[in-house]
């Protein structure tokens, strides 16, 4: 297919596409003549994770340079692949080393994972995004006073689990690498609003169970 089909079909403008394959994360097409190339099936699927990389994932380029050449690593399994294609996701702020609550809560998120049996969290430790985010969030949660024990934290690990599960069945879904590692990006990002709508949907549900008279009449007055 030429340029302009390829445009089409993926939903991204030539410009665009221009652009990353002068940057590299677009292989060059078969060239045909002095002006114009000719791109494949591969190109397109490409170009879709890139799509998802940048433009749903908000990757840097450099970042989705980086996931792309874990890709194409053959020394890499497919797991390590997923890793760095979620790793190189935006993450919320690391913690803060000069915060006397940090120490703290380190050990709170160590023994958390040790209770949990997560032995491949444990091991990425502080090299894992995910592992200083929750660091960061269970210091925050003790500096203003709020529950953030092992015993508070663990449902809400349990419950993440069982929403992995979900994800890599859904991620499995798709059969080539390439497009597992797409789903990947786009699933993560774009089901993080769903979570967070359906707990507060879900709050909204048992506090009514708990405090309210059995139906609810929340937002209907308005």
């Amino acid at each position: 297919m030429r340029l302009a089909e390829l445009s089409t079909r993926s939903g991204v403008s030539t410009a665009t596409i221009k652009y990353y394959l002068r940057e590299g994360l677009l292989p060059p097409g078969r060239r045909v003549t002095a002006t114009q190339a000719e791109y494949d099936e591969e190109h397109l699927r490409r170009l879709r994770l890139v799509r998802a990389l940048i433009q749903v994932g908000r990757v840097p380029i450099a970042s989705a340079r980086e996931v792309l050449t874990a890709l194409e690593d053959d020394s890499l399994d497919h797991n390590s692949r997923l890793g760095t294609a979620v790793w190189a996701l935006p993450h919320g702020p690391g913690p803060t080393e000069d915060d006397p609550h940090t120490d703290a809560a380190r050990r709170t998120v160590d023994a958390l994972l040790e209770r949990l049996d997560w032995e491949n969290a444990q091991a990425y430790g502080a090299h894992s995004p995910a592992y200083g985010m929750l660091v960061t969030a269970v210091a925050t949660l003790a500096r203003l006073g709020y529950p953030c024990s092992v015993d508070d934290l663990a449902p809400y690990a349990r419950a993440g689990r069982q929403l992995a599960v979900s994800d890599l069945d859904l991620i499995e879904r798709y059969e080539s690498s390439e497009e597992q590692l797409q789903a990947a990006v786009a699933l993560t990002v774009l089901y993080e609003p769903v979570l967070l709508a359906l707990r507060r949907i879900a709050q909204a549900e048992e506090s009514n169970h708990r405090f309210g008279q059995g139906t609810s009449e929340q937002g209907t007055s308005a």
